[in-house]
């Protein structure tokens, strides 16, 4: 099926940014969108979708479901779909994991799991932008057919395949466990550092405390396990820093840490 529309649930910083990304790649279907009247209002000022409305209108018109909503929302949308599905258009959404979305859609005619690897600390649609993507991973969970992965690598994602469970356990690492991290430290110093001596350093440390906890509720929920085994993991790192610090012995720590910072900023 050829891709003459998409519908974005959820028209926010994520969809927004999808809408106006696809626009700038060149696409010249329609942008449906899904999501509160003000949202709407604003999504259609920036060019973020041609038109908006409910579920139930716009759903039915769509080659495309785009789910770019809170974990938690995103789950209630899917119980909807199906009675409103076009045949055989792709569902795919944008949830931070994916294992509990996976078996909530798996009664789903075409359900194909989606991350990208990208935000901003702030939200809304009014923060989207046609760049967003760029240069930055999407992880899919299956094969949504190759005119959307085209679309994809038009906006300027890297498309990354992962089962639900790799996908989880990866972000855990590399995502929610520097949210919580960033998040700790701050709360910790909270009080204890004279901000007018706190340094580029820390602030580049607490940048992921600025994010909301609205925000991540739903990710941490529904990632738990994962996330506290990469928080015993860091807690046992940081008793073998305290350790090595007690010997004078960090040299080693500081080399193997370079390695991997630098092997991230030449992705």
């Amino acid at each position: 099926m050829a891709i003459e529309s998409v519908a974005i649930v959820g028209v926010g910083l994520i969809g927004g940014s999808f809408g106006l990304a696809l626009r700038a790649a060149g696409f010249t279907g329609r942008l449906l969108g899904v999501s509160r009247p003000a949202t709407l209002e604003k999504a259609l000022a920036a060019g973020a979708i041609d038109e908006g409305g409910t579920l139930e209108e716009m759903v039915p018109r769509a080659d495309v479901v785009f789910l770019s909503q809170p974990i938690a929302a995103i789950l209630e949308t899917i119980d909807r779909l199906e009675p409103l599905l076009k045949a055989g258009a792709l569902v795919t959404d944008a949830g931070s994991t994916k294992r509990l979305i996976g078996e909530r859609a798996a009664g789903l005619p075409r359900f194909v799991g989606g991350h990208p690897m990208a935000g901003k600390e702030s939200q809304g649609v009014e923060s989207a932008e046609a760049g967003l993507f760029a240069g930055r991973s999407w992880i899919l969970t299956g094969d949504p057919g190759p005119e959307f992965v085209g679309w994809l690598e038009r906006i300027g994602a890297r498309v990354v395949r992962l089962s639900p469970e790799e996908h989880d356990g990866q972000v855990a690492l590399s995502s929610h466990l520097p949210q919580l991290l960033s998040t700790a430290l701050a709360s910790m110093l909270e009080g204890r550092v004279t901000t007018s001596v706190a340094g580029p350093g820390l602030e580049s440390m607490t940048r992921l405390a600025l994010s909301s906890h609205d925000l991540w509720r739903d990710i941490l929920a529904t990632n738990r396990p994962a996330i506290a085994g990469a928080l015993a993991d860091f807690a046992a790192t940081l008793d073998a820093v305290r350790d090595e610090l007690e010997r004078g012995d960090l040299e080693s720590r500081f080399v193997k840490a370079r390695r991997m910072g630098l092997s991230i900023r030449q992705k």
